[in-house]
């Protein structure tokens, strides 16, 4: 919300300071906007300074947007004067979190050896770079700042937190989870910040900093918007509000029944913003005059900010900076009573919060689960969203939500479509280097289901060993044994590459890649029912329609298809040894049915062998005519065709299990 003020403070003052600059010294302004923390206006007045000493961004520097060199006027300005306005061009930036400005002006510090003078622009530096998705080169700059830097060991700890954030997103990028995410279209987004959005009665309530044609400017306030007419956003109005200046409006939340509001309240006095929650009622179509929560929730000297109340309309989650959390902005509880009023607060203590910054949460009432987001545990960077279950009074370990749900920049207001169960709402300025906007994601996540049969009996198979792995880490993420409905399902929350493995005594072992996608119904993936085959040390398997040319043993490609499932049976079964034995009809001699027999069987075995099975695994063996299934002749001694067909036939069996 801070960087939502700056934002409007700099939008306000753009004009005015155009012409202010001409007769005043842009670096002194920079240097007063700097330490009152108002980032943006330092930057403005000093890449006004940078431009009076020539400081463009040169090509040379990495991920920039180019421009015209200007390594021969740098001479212009003095080497201190350059460093100085390099660094706190950069560190203006970050100030806002315009990671991709401020880059460039810290590399600018290290390329021309200011390093000495400012020790932490490698480390900003490496921020930067992890914050526009360089993670590979941020890991490099991160490692090298540590092992050079013998300063403050805080700042070797925010340098470890990066390189393992720049890690974990490497690995949640090349997989992410099955959510697809959209920015959202047409009047819910701006020129200015869009976020927290709450639906209720088919309308959704947000918060917005676009341009106030009343009050010609960008300033925060509650918008009302129905979810399926569109049109333009309503401003929502409070009763005896509408004459006071400076104030602004955020992050609403209704009771149950719609007739109260609670949302955050602010303003600006010089460089210092007040933040408390306020409660207004609904009469008719007008709402009341704000009231500000009593100190349990607004401590005096401290903020309040971003209002939650539950489904059940019995609490109200907050968050502040008031004594008695971990540090910095902190998730806080409130009982509510009967006229919605708080009658306690409780922090949700060291396993949900951290000593940085926890913001904007949303509680599940009915599955008990707590939605917000961190700065203080291993992430994609910026805030991110994580999970948590209450389970008798204690918190679960937070789980960070992952790619895409969560990015390199800031993920804030996560909240659920009412209609339907897949859909929600985010708001993220991963797209935009100042503002939130508003998100809809649908989740892609579904049930992989199935059933297992026997593949000779195709009747439903119990007592099946059914395995959910990962096919990176080999890891067994979920086992179950089948009953008499033969059933399996296991949850598919992401694009990592995963594998069925089926066991059961008896039968071959089969491992199924898992679908990336499928045919849905609803939310639930219905695959084709996988079958088992069944087997005994010794009985011969017949494998149908291995097909050759008349008197070779020379392999038809279709022949190749079908032994392809042999090889997959022993891929998936790797401690089984089996005789490949080919058959003959019994026209032509004893000795020439042998020897043609003998050379087909080694046909397959070479194909085989050739698809990775080692030779000690399987060996060739013709029978001719010796082993017929079926009368070459008939009763009458007439040929017997049918007969033959089935006698001319490739079996396999398994020779033993080690």
């Amino acid at each position: 919300m801070k960087k939502i003020l700056s934002l409007i403070l700099i939008l306000s003052l753009c004009t005015a300071v155009k012409a202010q600059y001409r007769k005043d010294n842009p670096r002194a302004l920079g240097d007063k906007a700097f330490n009152n923390k108002d980032w943006y206006e330092a930057a403005f007045y000093y890449r006004k300074a940078a431009e009076g000493m020539s400081l463009i961004t040169r090509q040379s520097i990495p991920y920039s947007g180019g421009g015209k060199s200007a390594k021969a006027d740098t001479k212009m300005a003095k080497a201190n004067d350059r460093a100085y306005i390099c660094y706190r061009l950069g560190e203006s930036y970050r100030g806002y979190e315009n990671y991709l400005e401020a880059e460039p002006w810290y590399f600018r510090v290290i390329e021309e050896n200011n390093e000495a003078q400012y020790p932490l622009s490698r480390l900003w530096y490496g921020v930067c770079l992890r914050a526009n998705q360089h993670f590979d080169e941020a890991i490099k700059q991160l490692t090298q700042f540590n092992l050079a830097y013998t300063g403050d060991a805080k700042y070797k700890a925010i340098a470890e937190k990066e390189i393992s954030n720049c890690r974990f997103a490497k690995e949640e990028n090349q997989y992410p989870i099955l959510i697809e995410v959209t920015k959202r279209k047409g009047a819910w987004n701006s020129d200015g910040s869009d976020y927290a959005m709450w639906q209720r009665d088919g309308n959704s309530y947000f918060t917005s900093s676009r341009f106030v044609k009343d009050e010609k400017t960008h300033v925060n306030r509650i918008y009302m918007l129905p979810n399926k007419d569109g049109g333009q956003p309503e401003i929502i109005k409070f009763k005896s509000d509408n004459n006071i200046k400076d104030l602004e409006y955020g992050t609403p939340a209704f009771t149950p029944d719609g007739q109260r509001m609670y949302f955050t309240r602010w303003f600006k006095v010089g460089s210092k913003s007040t933040y408390a929650i306020y409660t207004s009622k609904l009469t008719g179509t007008e709402w009341s005059t704000p009231q500000k929560l009593n100190s349990n929730v607004n401590a005096d000297g401290f903020n309040a900010i971003q209002p939650f109340v539950t489904a059940d309309g019995k609490r109200l989650y907050f968050v502040s900076t008031k004594p008695g959390g971990q540090g910095g902005d902190d998730i806080w509880m409130a009982d509510l009573n009967g006229d919605g009023s708080p009658v306690n607060s409780t922090n949700l203590g060291g396993d949900i919060n951290t000593t940085m910054d926890e913001q904007a949460p949303y509680y599940d009432v009915q599955n008990q689960r707590l939605i917000y987001s961190s700065k203080g545990f291993l992430g994609l960077g910026g805030f991110d969203f994580f999970e948590s279950s209450n389970a008798d009074g204690k918190w679960t370990s937070p789980a960070n939500m992952g790619y895409p749900m969560n990015s390199a920049k800031d993920d804030l207001y996560y909240v659920p479509d009412n209609a339907d169960p897949n859909k929600f709402y985010i708001s993220s300025d991963r797209e935009s280097d100042c503002c939130l906007n508003l998100f809809e994601l649908m989740d892609k996540r579904h049930l992989l289901t199935g059933l297992v049969l026997d593949c000779d009996t195709r009747k439903a198979l119990d007592g099946v060993k059914v395995s959910f792995v990962d096919s990176l880490t080999k890891q067994t993420i979920k086992q179950i044994i089948t009953d008499k409905t033969a059933r399996y399902s296991f949850d598919v929350k992401t694009s990592r590459p995963y594998k069925l493995v089926l066991e059961k005594n008896g039968y071959f072992t089969k491992v199924l890649p898992v679908p990336a996608s499928g045919k849905m119904i609803g939310d639930t993936l219905f695959n084709p029912e996988i079958c088992l085959q069944a087997f005994k040390v010794d009985k011969p398997i017949v494998i149908n329609n291995v097909l050759y040319d008349y008197d070779k043993a020379t392999l038809r490609p279709e022949s190749k298809t079908v032994l392809n499932e042999l090889v997959t049976i022993m891929q998936d079964n790797p401690k089984i040894r089996v005789e490949l034995a080919a058959h003959t009809d019994s026209k032509g001699s004893d000795a020439y049915n042998m020897r043609l027999s003998q050379l087909r069987a080694q046909a397959c075995v070479d194909y085989i062998v050739t698809m990775g099975i080692p030779e000690s695994r399987i060996y060739a063996k013709g029978y001719g005519e010796s082993k017929p299934i079926a009368p070459n002749t008939l009763p009458n001694g007439k040929d017997n065709p049918a007969g033959r067909q089935l006698n001319r036939r490739t079996e396999f069996k398994v020779l033993k299990l080690e």
